[in-house]
């Protein structure tokens, strides 16, 4: 989280040398630790000593019983860390609001997300999800979606192929989804079809947004859209059912949209962060693999980068003229 600087007050230099102490605006001490500015992960000076550990992880459309799940995963991190740790459950706005409050340590976040994180509270993505149904194990596919007996075909070059979506029925996932908006919209812009996205409905015949990617799905099923922007996961259970994936096929894919993720917030000591990440690799293992399959059906967490995972989302963003 970001905090404001205040001055040392009632500490004379001379106790300062000697105890060689700082205190934190939030009433605890700490050794000073050599914090430069040029390294965006390191913590804050006035990190505070955490003594439990409050996570968030946002409610998605595959996972239910979501609560109860995360509790599992909760009951096992405080072993392993030796500390109190609690499970809150929210939409990705309301983990992001809980970083920047302060009233959160750790939240799982997609992608977009997890930029508003960094913008907000400097909390940044360590680790990313895996699952058995991701393209490319932590980044996956947006997929243009048709009709089976459709007559849009996929052409010999991206241009030629979405050309034909000139004047069609386009059914978006959400104004905020990744794969299901902002990387379709990119791709768009940089073919050269539109400017950005307000400039949409001077390409398509019809936008409309589903809400979700079974509802964007659906409406191409029924007939009310030719095309459905979604994530190449949402064309299996429980999004729809194997029989409905059977009427559907992929037009056309765009790679590289990143997973989701886990972000730690800044004012974590690094010492501790390393604590937490390595705690969550252990879900990696057999014996603890099922509480994360749980979650979201992600099969492990790896390391990632938090500018190199993120930079496809930038870039599509920037294309798409939305700000992150």
């Amino acid at each position: 989280m970001k905090v404001s600087k205040k001055s040392l007050l009632g500490v004379g230099g001379t106790l300062l040398a000697l105890s060689g102490l700082a205190f934190s605006t939030l009433g605890f001490t700490q050794p000073t630790i050599a914090n430069s500015t040029s390294n965006p992960q390191a913590p804050s000076l006035l990190a505070k000593r955490l003594k439990s550990l409050t996570i968030v992880f946002p409610s998605r459309s595959d996972s239910t019983d979501l609560q109860n799940k995360a509790n599992s995963v909760a009951a096992f991190l405080s072993k392993e860390l030796g500390m109190p740790v609690k499970a809150q459950i929210g939409d990705d706005t309301a983990a992001v609001e809980a970083l920047r409050a302060n009233r959160a340590d750790v939240a799982f976040l997609s992608s977009r997300p997890a930029l508003k994180a960094e913008q907000l509270a400097n909390a940044r993505l360590f680790l990313a999800e895996v699952r058995d149904n991701y393209s490319g194990r932590f980044t996956y596919n947006s997929v243009f979606v048709v009709p089976n007996n459709s007559r849009l075909k996929s052409k010999n070059s991206t241009k030629a192929t979405l050309d034909q979506l000139r004047g069609k029925k386009m059914a978006f996932t959400s104004p905020t989804s990744g794969s299901g908006f902002i990387f379709p919209v990119s791709e768009l812009v940089k073919q050269g079809f539109v400017e950005n996205r307000d400039r949409l409905d001077g390409f398509f015949g019809q936008i409309t947004y589903g809400g979700n990617y079974s509802k964007a799905l659906q409406a191409v099923l029924r007939g009310q859209a030719d095309v459905a922007a979604v994530s190449e996961y949402a064309l299996f259970p429980p999004y729809i059912t194997a029989e409905e994936r059977g009427k559907l096929r992929i037009l056309h894919k765009i790679s590289g949209v990143p997973a989701h993720g886990i972000a730690i917030d800044d004012d974590v000591p690094v010492i501790t962060r390393e604590k937490i990440i390595n705690a969550l690799l252990k879900l990696n293992k057999s014996e603890n693999n099922q509480l994360l399959k749980n979650l979201y059906n992600s099969t492990e967490l790896v390391r990632v980068d938090h500018n190199r995972h993120l930079r496809p989302v930038r870039d599509a963003l920037k294309n798409a003229g939305i700000d992150p």
